[in-house]
Protein backbone atom coordinates (compact mmCIF):
# COMPACT_ATOMS: atom_id res chain seq x y z
CA UNK A 1 0.00 0.00 0.00
CA UNK A 2 1.89 3.38 -1.13
CA UNK A 3 -0.78 5.65 -0.90
CA UNK A 4 -0.64 7.75 1.66
CA UNK A 5 -3.16 9.70 3.89
CA UNK A 6 -2.80 11.98 7.33
CA UNK A 7 -5.47 11.13 10.11
CA UNK A 8 -5.93 13.58 12.88
CA UNK A 9 -6.25 11.60 15.95
CA UNK A 10 -7.58 13.49 18.93
CA UNK A 11 -7.85 9.90 20.84
CA UNK A 12 -11.65 10.32 20.75
CA UNK A 13 -14.48 8.14 19.07
CA UNK A 14 -14.78 9.54 15.90
CA UNK A 15 -11.10 10.48 15.18
CA UNK A 16 -10.33 6.96 16.45
CA UNK A 17 -13.03 5.69 13.85
CA UNK A 18 -11.92 7.79 10.81
CA UNK A 19 -8.18 6.43 11.84
CA UNK A 20 -9.02 3.02 11.10
CA UNK A 21 -10.68 3.90 8.24
CA UNK A 22 -7.33 5.69 6.53
CA UNK A 23 -5.45 2.85 8.16
CA UNK A 24 -7.51 0.38 6.14
CA UNK A 25 -7.10 2.42 2.91
CA UNK A 26 -3.80 4.21 3.24
CA UNK A 27 0.07 4.38 4.69
CA UNK A 28 -1.67 6.45 7.14
CA UNK A 29 0.08 9.09 9.26
CA UNK A 30 -1.29 9.94 12.48
CA UNK A 31 -1.18 13.73 14.06
CA UNK A 32 -1.82 14.87 17.48
CA UNK A 33 -1.88 18.23 18.68
CA UNK A 34 -1.82 19.27 22.49
CA UNK A 35 -3.55 22.41 22.54
CA UNK A 36 -4.15 23.22 26.37
CA UNK A 37 -7.18 21.14 26.27
CA UNK A 38 -8.35 20.08 30.48
CA UNK A 39 -8.01 16.26 29.34
CA UNK A 40 -4.63 16.43 27.06
CA UNK A 41 -2.46 13.86 28.78
CA UNK A 42 -5.77 11.28 28.81
CA UNK A 43 -5.57 11.74 24.84
CA UNK A 44 -2.14 11.90 24.45
CA UNK A 45 -2.22 8.40 26.28
CA UNK A 46 -5.42 7.47 23.45
CA UNK A 47 -3.66 8.38 20.78
CA UNK A 48 -0.73 6.70 20.97
CA UNK A 49 -2.85 3.14 22.12
CA UNK A 50 -4.79 3.95 18.91
CA UNK A 51 -2.10 4.35 16.54
CA UNK A 52 -0.36 0.92 18.18
CA UNK A 53 -3.47 -1.31 18.07
CA UNK A 54 -4.02 -0.30 14.38
CA UNK A 55 -0.48 -0.46 13.13
CA UNK A 56 0.17 3.44 12.15
CA UNK A 57 3.89 3.53 12.91
CA UNK A 58 4.14 7.65 11.48
CA UNK A 59 3.27 9.95 14.22
CA UNK A 60 3.60 13.63 14.98
CA UNK A 61 2.36 15.20 18.18
CA UNK A 62 2.82 19.14 18.85
CA UNK A 63 1.99 21.40 21.66
CA UNK A 64 0.35 24.32 20.17
CA UNK A 65 0.20 27.22 22.61
CA UNK A 66 -1.92 29.60 21.38
CA UNK A 67 -5.69 28.37 22.75
CA UNK A 68 -4.37 28.42 26.06
CA UNK A 69 -2.74 32.01 25.48
CA UNK A 70 -6.25 32.98 23.98
CA UNK A 71 -9.05 31.26 26.36
CA UNK A 72 -12.43 32.04 25.54
CA UNK A 73 -13.07 27.95 25.36
CA UNK A 74 -14.35 25.75 28.78
CA UNK A 75 -12.00 23.26 27.30
CA UNK A 76 -8.44 25.25 27.37
CA UNK A 77 -10.04 28.42 30.47
CA UNK A 78 -10.08 26.97 34.01
CA UNK A 79 -11.80 30.04 34.81
CA UNK A 80 -14.94 28.55 32.19
CA UNK A 81 -16.51 25.58 33.51
CA UNK A 82 -17.24 22.77 31.81
CA UNK A 83 -20.91 22.30 31.61
CA UNK A 84 -23.34 19.44 32.28
CA UNK A 85 -25.39 18.10 29.16
CA UNK A 86 -28.41 18.24 31.43
CA UNK A 87 -28.74 22.24 31.11
CA UNK A 88 -27.32 22.66 28.00
CA UNK A 89 -24.38 24.85 27.42
CA UNK A 90 -25.88 27.83 27.89
CA UNK A 91 -28.22 27.09 31.20
CA UNK A 92 -30.81 26.14 28.33
CA UNK A 93 -32.70 22.90 27.80
CA UNK A 94 -31.04 20.77 24.90
CA UNK A 95 -33.96 21.72 23.25
CA UNK A 96 -33.42 25.27 22.87
CA UNK A 97 -30.06 25.49 22.02
CA UNK A 98 -29.60 24.65 18.65
CA UNK A 99 -28.96 27.56 17.15
CA UNK A 100 -26.10 28.21 19.71
CA UNK A 101 -22.47 27.52 19.99
CA UNK A 102 -21.26 26.12 23.63
CA UNK A 103 -19.07 27.14 25.94
CA UNK A 104 -16.70 24.33 24.87
CA UNK A 105 -16.23 25.66 21.37
CA UNK A 106 -12.49 26.22 21.13
CA UNK A 107 -12.17 29.46 18.42
CA UNK A 108 -11.72 28.40 14.68
CA UNK A 109 -9.27 25.35 15.91
CA UNK A 110 -10.20 23.02 13.38
CA UNK A 111 -8.88 25.74 11.17
CA UNK A 112 -5.46 25.34 12.71
CA UNK A 113 -5.54 21.26 13.03
CA UNK A 114 -6.11 21.23 9.48
CA UNK A 115 -3.26 23.89 8.34
CA UNK A 116 -0.64 21.19 10.10
CA UNK A 117 -1.76 18.78 8.54
CA UNK A 118 -2.07 19.65 5.26
CA UNK A 119 1.97 21.36 5.50
CA UNK A 120 2.66 17.48 6.77
CA UNK A 121 0.38 16.11 4.08
CA UNK A 122 2.60 18.09 1.57
CA UNK A 123 5.72 16.68 2.71
CA UNK A 124 4.45 12.93 3.40
CA UNK A 125 3.13 13.14 -0.35
CA UNK A 126 -0.25 12.27 1.32
CA UNK A 127 -3.38 12.92 -0.86
CA UNK A 128 -5.60 12.71 1.54
CA UNK A 129 -6.33 13.98 5.38
CA UNK A 130 -8.96 12.29 7.81
CA UNK A 131 -10.84 14.24 9.71
CA UNK A 132 -13.75 12.97 12.27
CA UNK A 133 -16.28 15.60 12.15
CA UNK A 134 -19.67 15.24 12.83
CA UNK A 135 -22.56 17.33 11.84
CA UNK A 136 -25.15 15.02 12.93
CA UNK A 137 -25.44 14.10 16.62
CA UNK A 138 -22.89 17.11 16.97
CA UNK A 139 -23.13 20.13 19.70
CA UNK A 140 -23.44 23.01 17.09
CA UNK A 141 -19.91 23.15 16.38
CA UNK A 142 -19.01 26.06 13.34
CA UNK A 143 -16.34 23.93 11.97
CA UNK A 144 -17.89 20.55 11.91
CA UNK A 145 -20.28 21.75 8.89
CA UNK A 146 -19.93 20.14 4.67
CA UNK A 147 -19.59 24.20 3.90
CA UNK A 148 -16.73 25.08 5.96
CA UNK A 149 -14.61 21.61 4.81
CA UNK A 150 -15.78 22.65 0.84
CA UNK A 151 -14.23 26.08 2.02
CA UNK A 152 -10.96 24.64 3.23
CA UNK A 153 -10.32 22.40 0.28
CA UNK A 154 -10.90 25.14 -2.16
CA UNK A 155 -8.00 27.00 0.16
CA UNK A 156 -5.73 24.01 -0.13
CA UNK A 157 -6.31 23.76 -4.02
CA UNK A 158 -5.21 27.79 -4.12
CA UNK A 159 -2.77 27.82 -1.74
CA UNK A 160 -0.41 25.05 -1.38
CA UNK A 161 1.98 23.26 -4.17
CA UNK A 162 0.11 19.91 -4.27
CA UNK A 163 -2.92 22.18 -4.91
CA UNK A 164 -1.43 23.12 -8.20
CA UNK A 165 0.06 19.83 -8.72
CA UNK A 166 -2.09 17.35 -10.53
CA UNK A 167 -2.17 14.67 -7.61
CA UNK A 168 -3.57 17.94 -4.95
CA UNK A 169 -4.66 17.20 -1.01
CA UNK A 170 -7.92 16.76 -0.41
CA UNK A 171 -9.85 16.76 3.46
CA UNK A 172 -12.34 14.16 3.29
CA UNK A 173 -14.88 14.09 6.25
CA UNK A 174 -16.09 10.36 6.39
CA UNK A 175 -18.22 10.44 8.90
CA UNK A 176 -20.17 14.24 9.40
CA UNK A 177 -23.49 13.33 7.86
CA UNK A 178 -23.62 9.51 10.29
CA UNK A 179 -25.20 9.54 13.59
CA UNK A 180 -23.09 8.97 16.66
CA UNK A 181 -24.40 5.35 16.98
CA UNK A 182 -23.80 4.67 13.38
CA UNK A 183 -20.30 5.77 13.87
CA UNK A 184 -20.15 2.93 16.56
CA UNK A 185 -21.78 0.69 14.74
CA UNK A 186 -19.19 1.43 11.96
CA UNK A 187 -16.36 1.59 14.50
CA UNK A 188 -17.19 -2.00 15.93
CA UNK A 189 -17.81 -3.44 11.96
CA UNK A 190 -14.23 -1.94 11.48
CA UNK A 191 -12.84 -3.16 14.46
CA UNK A 192 -12.03 0.09 15.56
CA UNK A 193 -10.26 0.35 19.05
CA UNK A 194 -12.44 2.29 20.59
CA UNK A 195 -11.75 0.93 24.43
CA UNK A 196 -9.23 3.30 23.77
CA UNK A 197 -10.88 6.03 23.45
CA UNK A 198 -12.04 8.90 25.61
CA UNK A 199 -14.50 11.51 24.60
CA UNK A 200 -14.84 13.00 28.27
CA UNK A 201 -14.48 16.94 28.84
CA UNK A 202 -12.91 16.95 32.09
CA UNK A 203 -11.54 14.00 34.04
CA UNK A 204 -9.07 12.12 33.12
CA UNK A 205 -9.31 8.37 35.52
CA UNK A 206 -12.78 7.62 34.99
CA UNK A 207 -15.33 9.65 32.85
CA UNK A 208 -17.56 12.35 34.75
CA UNK A 209 -20.55 10.79 32.79
CA UNK A 210 -22.52 14.52 32.67
CA UNK A 211 -20.73 16.52 30.28
CA UNK A 212 -22.18 17.04 26.56
CA UNK A 213 -19.74 14.76 25.17
CA UNK A 214 -20.12 11.82 27.44
CA UNK A 215 -23.42 12.12 27.52
CA UNK A 216 -23.16 11.77 23.65
CA UNK A 217 -21.05 8.76 23.65
CA UNK A 218 -23.11 6.85 26.15
CA UNK A 219 -26.41 7.24 23.61
CA UNK A 220 -24.59 6.29 20.89
CA UNK A 221 -23.32 3.15 22.93
CA UNK A 222 -27.35 2.81 24.05
CA UNK A 223 -28.82 3.49 20.61
CA UNK A 224 -25.87 0.63 18.67
CA UNK A 225 -27.45 -1.90 21.26
CA UNK A 226 -23.12 -2.07 22.33
CA UNK A 227 -21.33 -1.70 25.70
CA UNK A 228 -19.38 1.74 26.19
CA UNK A 229 -16.02 -0.63 27.06
CA UNK A 230 -14.54 2.96 29.11
CA UNK A 231 -15.08 3.50 32.88
CA UNK A 232 -17.05 6.11 34.03
CA UNK A 233 -17.42 7.83 37.61
CA UNK A 234 -19.61 6.14 40.09
CA UNK A 235 -20.53 3.58 37.16
CA UNK A 236 -22.10 5.75 34.97
CA UNK A 237 -21.71 4.07 31.62
CA UNK A 238 -25.55 4.37 30.02
CA UNK A 239 -27.38 6.96 28.77
CA UNK A 240 -31.06 7.35 27.43
CA UNK A 241 -31.37 6.74 23.73
CA UNK A 242 -33.59 9.98 23.62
Amino acid sequence: MSARAVVLLSGGMDSCVCAALAARDYNAAAMHVQYGQRTEARELKSFEGICDRLGIRDRLVFRDPVFRAIGGSALTDEKINVPEAETGFHGTPPAERASQIPVTYVPFRNAHFLSAAVSWAEVLGAEKIYIGAVEQDSSGYPDCRPEFYRAFNEAIRIGTRAGNEAAGVEIVTPLISLRKSEIVTLGLELGAPLDLTWSCYSREDRACGVCESCVLRMRAFAAAGAPDPIPYKNGRGTASRN
